[in-house]
């Protein structure tokens, strides 16, 4: 190495600073800059705890059993696999689609999963991981009136009776698009297929994903509508708080776990 080098690579690792008044012009070291302030990750890993809100209504992604407090789903078991990379606990915080936002600006936990889809209103709060799905809003009607529901033109019609679920994209969507439709909020996102499948309502739009895993569980009564062609577009994801550490090792878990075969592991016990 050349004297000049030598030079150079030293003075790169010591600012070297002239203070005045320091009783000569000799040089003398720049105080070290303060330590940084510790991650949301940091925080998560110090604390041995990664809070999951999820609304504990929306199969396959989430859903709550009320006779054991427990919670299960894909997006369940994904968490429970973060949480074992992170080599913490996993807590789950008990939210609702109306209380969402609400619940994350208030930092009542560090990850939102459950079925989340991206939206801007939510980008703006935090950050999201990469997508896991890519789907949009189709609609689900019993199964001999599937024809009379295909475009937006057949739903927004007032002899159009459309139950929808509160405070979230669905609802969003619905009022966006069929501003002249018999639109019904229905409280109970646990139980607003039956009002379909039992002619209370003649259809739901709502995430494709969905559509088909409610056809699923009522063969040959609720049929998703053209499910490979949504209305629109829509991406879910895990939805953080705003760190960027935290993020890149989310992302980092999934892109492992899908390379590794692990995601599609846990998505064929809830949708195959």
């Amino acid at each position: 190495m050349s004297a000049f080098a030598r030079f150079a690579f030293a003075l790169a690792a010591a600012v070297v600073v002239a203070v005045p008044g320091a009783g000569g012009p000799g040089p003398v070291l720049a105080q070290e800059a303060p330590a940084a302030r510790p991650t949301r990750l940091d925080e998560i890993l110090a604390r041995g705890v990664l809070k999951v809100g999820t609304t504990g209504d929306y199969r396959p992604f989430t859903s709550l059993d009320k006779a054991t407090g427990r919670f299960e789903g894909y997006d369940i078991d994904v968490a429970e696999a973060l949480g074992a990379a992170l080599g913490v606990k996993v807590e789950f915080v008990a939210t609702s689609w109306p209380k969402l936002m609400d619940d994350f600006v208030a930092d009542r936990f560090d990850i939102a999963m459950g079925g989340v889809s991206i939206t801007l209103p939510r980008q703006k709060k935090g950050f999201f991981s990469i997508p896991i799905m890519r789907e949009g809003k189709t609609p689900i009607a019993r199964c001999g009136e599937v024809a009379k529901f295909q475009t937006i033109a057949d739903l927004d019609k007032p002899t159009t009776h459309v139950v929808v679920n509160p405070g979230g994209t669905n609802e969003a969507f619905a009022k966006a698009n069929l501003p002249h439709a018999d639109l019904r909020v229905h409280p109970d996102n646990t139980t607003i297929f039956e009002e379909v499948a039992a002619g209370r309502a003649d259809v739901m739009v709502t995430d494709t994903s969905e559509t088909l895993y409610q056809q699923k569980l009522h063969p040959g009564v609720l049929c998703s509508v053209h499910p490979d062609k949504p209305f629109d577009f829509a991406e879910k994801a895990y939805w953080l708080q705003r760190d960027v550490a935290l993020k890149a090792f989310v992302d980092q878990f999934l892109h492992i776990s899908a390379e590794t075969g692990r995601t599609r592991a846990i998505a064929a016990k809830y949708f195959d």
